[in-house]
């Protein structure tokens, strides 16, 4: 079976709920749909796209962009309607940045101001009805979901999904390349060293749920190790993980640029959440 996956034409289509979970200004995407980003997140939010039918799950979405900004349309939207069509509730994050000026008091938001706002997520939706949870983050949202898939919260995850994801090698002890240079903001990078997801030395970072990753063999933003080191640690505490690999894709493929065998992993992903939500 062949994945038809989504090209954004007309206009962009609109949350069925926005929750504000923080206060602050409204937040301005900017750019044009499909490719508006947030470039200033004052306020965290929640955009809720809700299952064409009865849920049987539901999944915080977080957008990549390298804690510089929220890709909202290629790595939030798009993802959440096709969440929504597997029954999948789809919650779109817009946490804020790191390193960055918090236009209400005027100061800068410490390094781990979007786990503190995941965590805010959570306890938000701790008061609705229980459905399985899965983290779902694709860049640098991967990495959230996977720093978010370690916490201790009463919400258990039921898994984790990331792809092209930089969950380690970006920590100055890891670095691949060896010798990369460490990342600006200083917060965005002491963010990075608090959460290497995926390294058995580090326990905090390893999760305990079912993973599935899809990554790209020649990405250079996103180099392979990042993969390797996870499925490494995840095989040594006998976890449960499932990787894919494909030569063909980009960086940053998603939903899009499917030019490749990559077109196969929405449908092997969709036979992955059966599997888990089916357990």
């Amino acid at each position: 079976m062949t994945i038809t996956t989504l090209t954004p034409v007309g206009a962009p289509p609109t949350p069925d709920e926005l929750i504000e979970l923080s206060e602050g200004a409204p937040n301005v995407l900017e750019g044009h749909w499909p490719d508006r980003r947030f470039h200033a997140v004052n306020r965290l939010e929640l955009h809720i796209y809700k299952a064409c039918g009865e849920a049987r799950a539901r999944a915080l979405v977080y957008p990549g962009g390298g804690y510089l900004d929220l890709v909202h349309d290629k790595e939030g939207i798009e993802v959440a309607q096709w969440l929504a069509g597997l029954g999948i509730d789809a919650y779109v994050i817009t946490h804020r940045l790191p390193g960055t000026t918090d236009a209400r008091s005027g100061n800068i938001h410490p390094h781990d101001i979007a786990l503190q706002d995941g965590l805010t997520c959570l306890d938000y939706l701790s008061a609705l009805p229980s459905l399985p949870l899965f983290h779902f983050g694709l860049s640098s949202g991967g990495h959230l979901a996977g720093v978010m898939a370690c916490q201790n919260h009463s919400i258990r995850p039921a898994g984790l999904l990331m792809g092209y994801a930089p969950i380690n090698a970006n920590h100055r002890k890891y670095k691949a390349p060896a010798g990369k240079p460490d990342y600006p903001p200083v917060q965005k990078q002491d963010f990075y060293d608090a959460w290497p997801i995926g390294i058995a030395g580090e326990g905090h970072g390893v999760p305990k749920v079912p993973a599935f990753l899809v990554y790209a063999l020649h990405d250079q933003p996103v180099p392979i190790d990042h993969a390797l080191n996870f499925v490494k640690a995840i095989h040594s505490v006998g976890g449960d993980v499932e990787f894919h690999l494909f030569p063909q894709a980009p960086h940053g493929f998603a939903l899009r640029d499917l030019d490749g065998t990559h077109d196969q992993w929405p449908e092997l992903a969709t036979r992955w959440f059966d599997r888990i939500i089916n357990a």
